[in-house]
């Protein structure tokens, strides 16, 4: 078994505004589905752009199977964990097979052509995401919903053991927000997989996710499992609402339920 994430004393600023992210001490292991909550701004993005390696952070270091993130080069981090963003824009009309052919490009050198292999494991990929009937069609033309399941399954044909979710089915309906995170589900309980999601919705989070990580102004407020860390008094020290939480009888998760008002 891998050794995972490992964060030292990690902070991270934006040139020389205030840190966005300041000394966080994390390890995240293997083969695990992990919930980062908290409020906007609080620093959740940007802390998956450090785990993905798109930023190096200002002091502290990030280890990723016990070897220093950013000793990777770039082609070999990215067989190791793929990153469904929250915002997908592309600027080419390229058909949807394409597209989702793109998470093989680290598999496949500089001038060379995707092999039958990687065209079996996009093709897989949009089965599984349930897209193949709009294959042909260009990219551009998609809704918000299809294009984000058009990433989601570019990133399975990435074929990592490392997902990385930054509100990945914040443009998709109740039907495809399931889909999404019971696929999830399925290849960390089936295939090992890691799975390091944001997510708004603390009771999507409690349904799915096995650890959660609470984050406040930049910070780690506490993380652990489930039935440990999701409790009313961490909620309202994190988004300063009152809450009560119980196991639902109709999902058997707990979930979270909330004071709209006060007297």
């Amino acid at each position: 078994m891998t050794d995972g994430y490992r964060l030292q004393n990690v902070s991270y600023a934006y040139e020389e505004q205030s840190p966005v992210l300041r000394d966080l001490n994390l390890v995240i292991q293997p083969g695990e589905f992990y919930g980062i909550v908290g409020p906007n701004g609080c620093g959740k993005t940007t802390f998956l752009d450090l785990l993905v390696g798109g930023r190096e952070p200002d002091r502290g270091e990030i280890y990723l199977d016990d070897r220093l993130l950013n000793s990777y080069p770039r082609r070999e981090l990215a067989r190791r964990v793929a990153l469904v963003p929250q915002d997908f824009a592309i600027g080419f009309a390229f058909p949807v097979a394409e597209v989702v052919l793109m998470g093989r490009h680290p598999y496949i050198n500089r001038f060379g052509l995707p092999a039958a292999h990687d065209r079996e494991l996009a093709r897989q990929a949009m089965e599984f995401i349930g897209i193949s009937d709009f294959a042909g069609r260009k990219v551009n033309e998609l809704s918000g919903g299809e294009k984000q399941r058009v990433v989601v399954a570019r990133a399975l044909a990435q074929d990592t053991r490392i997902l990385l979710f930054d509100e990945a089915t914040s443009n998709l309906d109740v039907r495809f927000t399931l889909q999404i995170f019971n696929l999830a589900r399925q290849l960390v309980r089936e295939k090992g997989r890691t799975v390091i999601a944001v997510i708004h919705n603390l009771n999507l989070a409690a349904a799915y996710c096995r650890e959660l990580i609470f984050m406040k102004q930049g910070k780690i407020v506490c993380n652990g499992p489930i039935d440990q860390v999701l409790k009313s008094e961490i909620i309202e020290d994190v988004f300063g609402v009152e809450a009560n939480i119980a196991i639902d009888p109709f999902s058997r998760t707990r979930q979270v339920s909330y004071r709209y008002w006060s007297d």
